[in-house]
């Protein structure tokens, strides 16, 4: 028997791709193409069941019922909404016209639209086609003296031979035939199994973020590439990600997305448990078991180091988890691409700097439309100039998943509920944006979490240079601090050495201090707003030492027991 499945080549993925790709339905998974008078009763009809059987919407075309000698629209539209082309290469194949402007069809389909084509060779030699040669010589030859031998038809009948038979398939020459159908089945189920993931609902600023991330995988090198995709929490990361992944993935021979790494790493076995889903989705099996992390490490270096590969690690918060999942480029095989998504630009010093995107909050235009999208979804004959929309997004600034959670609270609402929504953030914010943004902060060391606190209630605004000095005399390791706050999306340092950070970030951190006692101010570490210092000071529940520094008054408050 002589039937086999040869190792993928690169497939080279088309220079022009759509944002959100998540959002283009295929009506059918697989078109079959193939000469109906060599195998359409027998192995096609078979293979045809077999797929439908698995749940597979496979399009089967009635090649031998055809009324001309052209393929029809339908035909044509049929191959376009297909996820996968098939082409069965058979002795005569060649001699038909139809099926060799199905093919030219398929591949323009691979070209522009990421289309993935599989070639069985059934009953003739992968040379045959790719040299035509034997049976497809003489067809063509044939089809040259009718058409002329500079037909231009003829040419990309040519060139389009020559592309499929270079392509990764199936080739059977004799042997059981029930396997070799089963063997295709298998394969083509797993490809399907790979099913898009959910980007958003409104996908506003995707697109331009995700061309950015596509220039950094550079899809038509060979070489293997790590990069990152860095910045705060709720600013897009996992979105972008979810696009870029929904653009590529075809294009590999195994692909795997592990979401919430650094959630899942956190409990017992958790690294461990990425290794197997990593080597399962990757290698296609049903049951991989890693007895520890260094053993996994080492299982996913010798089985993938030979494999083209997409692999997205979404929420990396620690070395050790690049270490037990994707340690090098060295573990995975020419092509690879791994995208890792973070708030901590310390777990990426092993990418070039030039490989990492900083994820930008939206601009005011983008901000405006997302917010519009939400809360006047499907309710288009409100005025809303009346609404206080940019007072919202001020609030928000630029922060898509504050826009969307707000967005969806305010769907509905009054312009005077608005109002009072805005009053209400003004006192505490939101839990839902809140518990995100607080993930970062939960992660730091008890003193870089004290130069955050301070920072967000007294020093956001300020020079870089003050604020060292003051903290500094607080005994504060400040320069080292500042930085992970930085690395880790929390702080940011603008042109003018002027340290900021986002404005809900801010929020958070007095909440942080608010939550320290809620009703009694004067238990609380740091104070800074007027009326909780004039309280404090009134009911002499604390003693206070002040000094003024440039216009700003100070408090080191000292509880009295």
């Amino acid at each position: 028997m002589s039937s086999s499945f040869r190792p993928k080549k690169k497939q080279k993925i088309s220079s022009s791709f759509s944002s959100s790709s998540s959002e283009a339905k295929w009506p059918f998974d697989v078109f079959l193409s193939f000469r109906g008078e060599d195998v359409r009763h027998g192995f096609v009809d078979d293979l045809h069941k077999c797929l439908l059987h698995r749940g597979i919407n496979a399009y089967i075309d009635g090649e031998d019922l055809r009324p001309a000698n052209q393929i029809s629209p339908a035909l044509t539209k049929a191959i376009e909404e297909s996820r996968i082309a098939v082409l069965v290469f058979s002795k005569n194949y060649a001699s038909s016209r139809w099926c060799l402007d199905e093919l030219v069809k398929v591949m323009e389909c691979k070209r522009l639209k990421g289309q993935l084509v599989l070639p069985v060779f059934y009953g003739v030699e992968p040379r045959e086609v790719r040299g035509q040669r034997e049976s497809f010589g003489k067809a063509l030859a044939r089809h040259e003296e009718k058409l002329g031998k500079d037909s231009e038809r003829v040419v990309k009948w040519r060139q389009a031979l020559i592309e499929a038979a270079n392509l990764s398939g199936w080739h059977y020459d004799h042997g059981d035939g029930t396997k070799f159908t089963e063997s295709i089945v298998k394969e083509i189920s797993n490809i399907a199994a790979r099913a898009p993931l959910s980007v958003a609902k409104y996908p506003v600023g995707v697109g331009c973020r995700v061309e950015k991330v596509m220039s950094l995988l550079n899809m038509g090198s060979d070489d293997t590439r790590i990069i990152g995709i860095w910045g705060t929490g709720g600013v897009g990361k996992t979105t972008i990600a979810n696009d870029v992944y929904n653009i590529i993935y075809s294009q590999f021979d195994g692909c795997c997305f592990l979401a919430n790494v650094r959630e899942t790493s956190g409990r017992p076995d958790g690294l461990v448990h990425l290794q197997e889903k990593l080597l399962r989705e990757v290698l296609w099996k049903e049951s991989i078991t890693v007895l520890n992390v260094y053993g996994g490490a080492n299982l996913i270096r010798d089985r993938l180091c030979c494999r083209k590969i997409l692999l997205v690690l979404d929420d990396v918060d620690h070395e050790n988890q690049l270490n037990a999942l994707a340690g090098e480029c060295a573990w995975f095989g020419k092509g690879s691409r791994i995208i890792i998504t973070t708030r901590d630009k310390q777990v990426l010093t092993s990418c070039p700097k030039d490989w990492v995107y900083e994820v930008e909050p939206l601009d005011p235009g983008e901000a405006f439309k997302l917010l519009s999208a939400f809360a006047f979804s499907g309710n288009q004959t409100k005025d809303i100039s009346t609404y206080p929309i940019h007072d919202i997004l001020d609030y928000a600034n630029g922060l898509p998943l504050a826009i969307v959670v707000l967005g969806g609270l305010l769907c509905g609402r009054s312009r005077g509920e608005w109002e009072r929504k805005l009053e209400q953030l003004a006192e505490s914010p939101l839990k839902d944006i809140n518990k995100v943004l607080k993930i970062s902060f939960d992660a730091l060391d008890d003193n870089q979490k004290d130069i955050f606190l301070d920072i967000a209630c007294f020093f956001k605004g300020k020079e870089m240079d003050y604020v060292t000095r003051v903290l500094n005399s607080c005994d504060f390791d400040t320069l080292i601090g500042i930085r992970i706050l930085i690395e880790r999306s929390l702080v940011t340092i603008e042109y003018d050495s002027i340290v900021q950070m986002h404005d809900l970030i801010q929020l958070m951190g007095q909440d942080v201090v608010k939550n320290e006692w809620l009703d009694d101010p004067g238990k609380r570490s740091r104070l800074w707003c007027y009326d909780d210092v004039f309280e404090v000071l009134s009911e002499d529940t604390v003693r206070a030492s002040y000094e003024p520094i440039d216009n700003l008054i100070f408090f080191n408050l000292h509880v009295i027991t």
